[in-house]
């Protein structure tokens, strides 16, 4: 397996996609072409733990790495590190849909899955590639990301990393797991903007010429825990495998039988998961791509025009809160068969005015495989609301949106194939935004308290990872405009 950029032509293994993260014209890395999953495998994946399933489904695309090493990398991310051992739980809920609850891991979002394995698989690449240097680790987070990474590289030996949110883009619970964080390599800076500013912020300073030289002077290189980096991507495409074993072996569906698939979408990555998992040879219909107000993923989907000159809404789903989607680009480059020119150009466009449009033929494309709808605030809550007061199912802001668009969806088609609803987070990581949609009565003011207040009126659990967050001091108070993230990283680095 040889890997390319969406940019300019390339041919590197996955070890050196890995350990760049991004391509050095801006591009993002991308299989050249996608393997297969035959029926003899489905077969022995049916009746394989999840770890196994993994092992097998990272085989196809880490060709450069050992058996050895990838069982490694596997056992060292996923044994004893999630609820019961079982790290994606496919839950029927109510009718034909099915929650895959990918939030039991240590900091309660679906990030885990694969940023518990990704310091393995960097660790690896960078000792097949990069000559002993340290690997700082750069990272935008609209929330879950940066925790779920900061938790994952802590005081991993030979790498160091930065991780950049906004200052009032995350969640109280959120921002409280950033700024605890422990671990002598490991820094965490607000900024004074949105998502995208940070994104962009991260991007730029990939491409700054002056701090590779910097870097290259302290024996240290870039990478990235963003869902740019296509070790972030692949572990994600395992959870799809597995839920498609796990309605086969349920018998709601049978080999080779037709299954959806909803996302809550902000950057794009968990969905183009579930892309890939389709290319490969699993029998996934309709990509149903699920945005909050931020909503410029429905309008592309509809239109085929790509459009961020519009209002930011801060929302009850915050790591949906993205109006510049960088995974889209991956997507583009496989729907594009290749050309590079041409999706250079859109994102040319897309940095230069904002917009771009997509041709007709890749719209079409685009169509036949996703469909894409939102949520509004007050709809995300009264979902919240139904789904426990119906079915008693707690479930958090972004799950929510999932379930209101999947709702949309039916009802709009009819479709009522067996689907799969990626249930990314914990209702606890949300608890202030979700505590009033189960009960009416005035709510404490701090944030602890609304936590073990939900916990009693829902009979649920409090995750032990957030409630030990309370008597943990806070570490990092830093904030910074966006043209200052350099001069954090520098002075960190000092």
């Amino acid at each position: 397996m040889r890997f390319t950029s969406t940019r300019a032509k390339k041919d590197v293994e996955s070890a050196t996609a890995i350990c760049q993260g991004l391509s050095d014209e801006g591009g993002l890395f991308v299989p050249q072409s996608f393997p297969k999953i035959s029926d003899q495998l489905i077969e022995k994946l049916c009746q394989s733990d999840y770890q196994q399933r993994a092992f097998e489904i990272l085989k196809l695309y880490l060709t450069d790495f050992t058996d050895d090493e990838i069982r490694y990398c596997v056992h060292g991310a996923y044994e004893n590190k999630f609820d019961d051992n079982n790290p994606a739980p496919l839950k029927a809920v109510f009718g034909n849909a099915n929650l895959l609850e990918l939030w039991h891991g240590p900091t309660c979002a679906f990030k885990d899955m694969a940023l518990q394995l990704l310091p393995y698989l960097l660790t690896k690449s960078a000792a097949k590639v990069s000559d002993g240097k340290t690997m700082v680790i750069l990272v935008a987070t609209s929330g879950d990301t940066g925790k779920a990474a900061l938790d994952g590289f802590a005081d991993v030996e030979n790498t160091k990393i930065i991780v950049f949110y906004p200052e009032d883009g995350v969640s109280p619970m959120q921002k409280r797991q950033m700024t605890t964080q422990e671990g002598q390599n490991v820094a965490v800076c607000a900024i004074k903007g949105n998502f995208d500013d940070a994104q962009t912020g991260v991007k730029a300073i990939f491409g700054d010429q002056d701090m590779k030289a910097y870097l290259a002077n302290k024996n240290m290189e870039f990478s990235s825990a963003n869902s740019i980096n296509f070790g972030r991507l692949v572990p994600q495409v395992v959870y799809y495998v597995s839920a498609y074993c796990d309605l086969i072996n349920s018998g709601k569906i049978k080999k080779g039988e037709t299954f959806n698939v909803v996302v809550p979408t902000g950057n794009f990555g968990n969905i183009l998961a579930a892309f890939y998992a389709k290319q490969m040879g699993i029998p996934i219909g309709k990509l149903i791509c699920a945005s909050n107000k931020n909503n410029v993923l429905t309008d592309f989907i509809e239109t085929g025009i790509y459009d961020k000159n519009r209002q930011f809404f801060t929302t009850v789903s915050p790591s949906m809160d993205i109006l510049i989607s960088s995974n889209l680009e991956r997507l583009l480059y496989h729907l594009y068969n290749g050309d590079t020119k041409t999706v250079g150009g859109l994102m040319q466009a897309l940095k230069a005015e904002g917009t771009y449009r997509v041709s007709d033929e890749v719209l079409q494309k685009i169509k036949a495989d996703f469909f894409g709808g939102y949520c509004d605030e007050q709809e995300t809550q009264k979902t919240i609301h139904e789904l426990f007061t119906k079915y008693h199912y707690l479930c958090d802001t972004h799950t929510a949106v999932a379930v209101k668009v999947y709702n949309d969806y039916v009802a709009k088609t009819g479709d009522q194939t067996q689907t799969v609803i990626a249930s990314t987070a914990s209702p606890y990581k949300f608890a202030a935004s979700v505590l009033p949609c189960v009960t009416g009565d005035d709510l404490p003011a701090d944030d602890f308290e609304k936590v073990e207040l939900l916990s009693r009126l829902t009979g649920t659990a409090i995750p032990a990872p957030l409630a030990a967050l309370q008597t943990k001091p806070v570490l990092h108070k830093t904030c910074c405009e966006k043209q200052e993230m350099g001069a954090f990283i520098k002075s960190f680095l000092n």
